[in-house]
């Protein structure tokens, strides 16, 4: 769409909205991972961002954009897209895993002390944990980045600006998440992956309009992620 469809005051109310809403899981994720990692007080804050950031897109929609929320059914498909990008970006993600484990850049000992820690270290919670970030987690991801994020860009500055936008902000709050956890090398190849994949998912949604086709490519991505940290975890 081109940013001559929306009105200034359209424009306004979409900046304002980004403002409430693109800094805060980066905030969220610097209070629990990085400055309050072992304080009740970051594991608060980090709670109450994600929560933030789940219901502003809703209560956005009714009472400030005054419009009826709905399923944002796939009415024009976008399943086969959806399909082949997740499986080639998750063909990348296993490849590269092998890939930087070979030359050991992973410190697997502090990721299975890390998972000690969590609980994660259980084979039954991990996989609980994972089946939820596969299935529900991804969706609401998309929901927030996809769905209210990127349409927000769009007033802004058009679609196609906007895919870019929607990634950037997309990645911010996962490098600082992941820099609390690995090397400036992880954190580069880490990061790329999210802000590649927030590209095409942004594409996707810009091109099919829902965030279904989205959510399939990032459930796929999601997959090896997991499969990975089964493999360093309980080896």
């Amino acid at each position: 769409m081109s940013t001559t469809q929306f009105s200034p005051a359209d424009r306004t109310q979409a900046l304002v909205a980004l403002l409430l809403l693109v800094p805060i899981p980066s905030l969220g994720t610097l209070a629990g991972m990085v400055w309050w990692p072992e304080s009740g007080v970051g594991q608060i804050l980090f709670g109450i961002s994600k929560i933030w950031i789940v219901l502003l897109p809703l209560i956005w929609r009714k009472f400030v954009e005054k419009r009826p929320l709905s399923l944002s059914a796939a009415k024009d498909g976008g399943w086969a897209p959806a399909l082949i990008t997740g499986l080639a970006i998750a063909a990348l993600v296993w490849g590269v895993f092998i890939w930087v484990r070979q030359l050991g850049w992973v410190d697997e000992q502090m990721v299975r002390e890390s998972a000690e820690r969590t609980g994660l270290a259980q084979r039954g919670v991990f996989i609980a944990a994972s089946l939820y970030w596969i299935t529900i987690n991804s969706l609401l991801e998309e929901y927030v980045w996809r769905w209210f994020v990127f349409r927000q860009f769009e007033k802004l500055m058009g679609g196609k600006l906007a895919v870019v936008a929607a990634a950037f902000g997309f990645t911010l709050h996962h490098i600082f998440a992941v820099a609390a956890q690995f090397d400036w090398r992880i954190t580069l190849l880490a990061s790329s992956g999210c802000f590649v994949g927030g590209l095409i998912w942004s594409w996707l949604y810009l091109k099919y309009r829902s965030v279904w086709p989205c959510w399939l490519s990032h459930a796929i991505v999601d997959v090896p992620i997991f499969i990975a940290g089964w493999v360093i975890i309980f080896g």
